[in-house]
């Protein structure tokens, strides 16, 4: 973190911002999300809530928070929810609460979702920055999805088909990045995270600081004009 963003030079960060991400399947979203909590330890990972059962080695309040179908219809009612969707069978939502919490106190957020969840999470948070995914080509994609997944080729279509249709959203998020190595989407997300940590809107100014800070920068070569 920078001295700025510290609060120094008359400058104090007010608030946290909200990351999306989104991208088709195949496209490296968890892989990415885990190098920038890496990179960005004071970034929050958004872990969403769901009614399916907990799997094997999954943690609760890690992996995802389980609740019963009663706890969700009731996060449903109060509003607690960024968005929420329902897949194969089970609901998935994003509780806002813990985003809220994170990003009072000065931290940032990230949260991995869909095409559709952001549409909903946009028009709640407007403010957030979101960020799409791509893979580096159709085929690279192919080759990402045959390679993970266990399914049948039907099922694989169906992904691919899917993957298309996302694509036609790129143009609703603020930023693109190419995930040709996870090297480079790395370092292009972590500049999209420096740059945005670095807008003015971001700050509080205290120039009541700013003489202090003057003084305490000083250095040896000040002396002889002090």
């Amino acid at each position: 973190m920078s001295r700025i963003e510290k609060g120094e030079g008359g400058l104090k960060r007010s608030r946290g911002f909200l990351i999306v991400l989104s991208g088709p399947s195949g496209s490296g979203k968890n892989t990415l999300v885990n190098e920038i909590l890496r990179i960005f330890p004071d970034i929050r990972y958004s872990v969403s809530a769901t009614t399916r059962p907990r799997g094997p080695g999954e943690i609760d309040g890690k992996d995802y928070y389980f609740v019963t179908p009663e706890r969700f219809d009731e996060m449903i009612k109060n509003n607690d929810l960024l968005e929420w969707a329902t897949v194969y069978g089970h609901r998935y939502g994003t509780p806002r609460g813990p985003i809220e919490e994170n990003i009072k106190s000065g931290l940032d957020v990230i949260l991995d979702i869909d095409i559709q969840g952001a549409r909903q999470v946009r028009a709640r948070w407007p403010e957030g920055v979101f960020v799409f995914l791509l893979p580096p080509s159709l085929d690279e994609l192919r080759r990402r999805i045959m390679r993970r997944s266990r399914d049948s080729r039907e099922s694989i279509e169906l992904r691919l088909r899917s993957a298309c249709d996302e694509l036609k959203a790129v143009n609703e998020y603020d930023y693109v990045i190419v995930n040709d190595t996870i090297e480079d989407a790395t370092g292009k997300l972590a500049a999209v995270i420096t740059a945005e940590r670095l807008k003015v809107k971001r700050y509080e100014w205290a120039p009541d600081r700013w003489p202090r800070q003057l003084g305490r920068d000083k250095t040896d070569h000040d002396a002889p004009f002090a």
